[in-house]
């Protein structure tokens, strides 16, 4: 697989536009703060641009990044913005031709941003441990639709683990399949370099992340992914795909359901880009200066976290009043594009 994944990305390729599918492309909305840092990536790293959803969370500034799959470096450019001369983002990549056009450009970016905080790493993602990278070392690791490419996926969500400082978040995008991906998908080429071949039934990925730790995964946002190739979907049958970003948080000790001790927060709205509410995930859109129920997981995603001075805190573990009510295992992908963002409740 990686052989295929590499001539794939290496030589099949050559921009963005060569895709069959819209699996491996973001077609979701920039927001407007995130067009001028864009503007100032070189156009031929953009033109190779191969990711499905956005992978810069807010409160980077002055962060250590890690980029799984950086490819020719669009994503680690616009982090590198984002955390500043007093960050530093670090991309891996397994294509030597990828790797070739990110650091052709660094000098150009050095320039651009007036600071040079970024280096690229030839590695396999989930070979971590044979690069130079310390433990616990990375304040925020994030992917754009990569680990599906990954033959050992619970490799690498055991490295991010152990690179990831307590509190440390995975912040990536990927894509999932509604059931498991039968063999005759799975080992076609074409299929697998286009990002579906590889991808993860839902709750298949749930289980490997709770399995390496990841104990409460929370979804950010998803859409139901287009193929529109005859060929291809004639190959793919009634599988449905979705590209969605999730969030992981290495805190210990998180519970393995939504349970109830009486706490809330209220978010103070000082998140630059972010004065009148922060999305922790699908289900958590907190409105500024508002008590807002959760349950105790989130309750520490917020507080042992770079999130913690943005929020007041209400209560603490000392009484236990059951689950939440509405904590359920369907699906939880969105048929459509709505916004299914819920305001008042923790699930």
């Amino acid at each position: 697989m990686h052989d295929i994944v590499q001539d794939y990305y290496g030589k099949q390729l050559s921009s963005t536009a060569d895709l069959k599918t819209t699996a491996c492309c973001d077609v979701s909305q920039v927001p407007e703060w995130l067009k001028p840092l864009l503007a100032k990536v070189h156009p031929e790293v953009l033109s190779r641009y191969y990711g499905c959803g956005l992978v810069c969370p807010p409160l980077l500034e002055g962060c250590r990044v890690l980029d799984l799959g950086c490819g020719s470096g669009r994503d680690v450019y616009a982090l590198a913005q984002l955390v500043g001369p007093t960050g530093e983002v670090v991309g891996v990549d397994m294509t030597d031709e990828q790797l070739a056009v990110a650091r052709a450009h660094q000098g150009h970016h050095a320039s651009a941003f007036g600071f040079d905080n970024v280096r690229f790493l030839h590695g396999y993602i989930e070979r971590l441990d044979e690069l130079d990278l310390a433990p616990g070392s990375f304040d925020v690791i994030v992917s754009n639709c990569v680990v599906n490419l990954s033959p050992d996926k619970a490799a690498v969500l055991a490295g991010v683990q152990k690179l990831l400082k307590p509190g440390g978040e995975f912040y990536f995008s990927d894509v999932y399949a509604d059931r498991r991906v039968p063999d005759a998908v799975r080992n076609d080429p074409v299929l697998y370099g286009e990002c579906l071949g590889g991808a993860l039934y839902w709750n298949d990925f749930l289980r490997l992340a709770r399995g390496a730790g990841f104990i409460d995964p929370r979804l950010v946002e998803d859409r139901p992914l287009s193929v529109t190739d005859p060929v291809l979907v004639n190959k793919l049958g009634n599988l449905r795909f979705y590209s969605a970003t999730y969030r992981l948080f290495k805190i210990d000790g998180l519970e393995d359901a939504c349970e109830d001790h009486g706490q809330a927060v209220i978010y103070k709205g000082n998140i630059p880009h972010l004065p009148h509410g922060f999305a922790l995930d699908k289900h958590h859109a907190i409105e500024t200066g508002r008590v807002f129920p959760v349950c105790g997981n989130t309750f520490r995603m917020l507080r042992e976290t770079r999130f913690a001075k943005h929020f007041e805190f209400i209560g603490d573990f000392s009484q236990h009043f059951g689950l939440f009510e509405g904590c359920g295992s369907s699906m939880p992908f969105d048929a459509d594009t709505g916004d299914a963002a819920a305001s008042g409740a923790c699930c």
